[in-house]
């Protein structure tokens, strides 16, 4: 059997371009067809269909391949446990040209490292992020919990909760908006990406004439 190598590139945000991580992963020899992407998911989220379909579709002797090891795994947790199942499954890890040996120490040594420092940018990401609401709460551009959000912060809080890295109480607490209206916009991005739904055309009944 062809040992192949399946490629997986992931953007954090749906802003962000895949690009530049799909043309590394060609010329790292991964055929385009067997790129699989998640767009707009962090890596601190485990379940990503991405992920889920590049995982399934290695078989044993296969390699899989990414650019970098945070696109993989923002957490030392998730890495070891993503690596373990390659490893039971006779698959290898292609970390931007470098081919993981999980029997070596040194390699193990340098995986570990590399897991933290992801999982470090990860949790300065979050803590960025409330720095710079709090910031903005004391300069008075944040005036209490608001009614209503703006579309632009409608769509980052949606994006925000959908990335997986906040709780619904660290966001009630950036945007600052009930728990119920968080629920609500995420129902409303839902319904907008969602195809419409074709019911059944409404029977008009006739009047009846009226009585002479």
């Amino acid at each position: 059997m062809t040992e192949l190598k399946i490629g997986y590139a992931r953007v954090s945000t749906v802003d962000q371009d895949l690009t530049a991580q799909h043309d590394a992963l060609v010329a790292l020899d991964v055929d385009p067809k067997r790129i699989y992407v998640d767009h707009g998911l962090t890596g601190t989220n485990r379940d990503r269909p991405g992920l889920r379909q590049a995982l399934v579709a290695c078989r044993r002797g296969d390699t899989l391949v990414v650019t970098k090891l945070d696109r993989l795994a923002r957490s030392v947790p998730d890495a070891r446990d993503i690596v373990d199942e390659l490893t039971a499954g006779g698959v290898r890890l292609n970390i931007g040209g470098s081919l993981h040996d999980p029997t070596d120490p040194v390699g193990r040594l340098l995986f570990t490292t590399l897991s933290m420092i992801a999982e470090f940018e990860a949790d300065l990401a979050r803590a960025r992020t409330r720095e710079g609401m709090a910031v903005a709460r004391a300069k008075g551009r944040l005036r209490g919990k608001q009614p209503k959000l703006s579309p632009k912060q409608e769509a980052h809080l949606v994006e925000l909760y959908r990335g997986g890295e906040h709780t619904i109480g660290e966001l009630e607490e950036l945007f600052p908006v009930t728990r119920s209206t968080i629920y609500r916009a995420v129902a409303r991005a839902d319904a907008q990406t969602s195809p419409p739904v074709k019911g059944k055309p409404k029977q008009v009944r006739a009047r009846r004439a009226p009585a002479s």
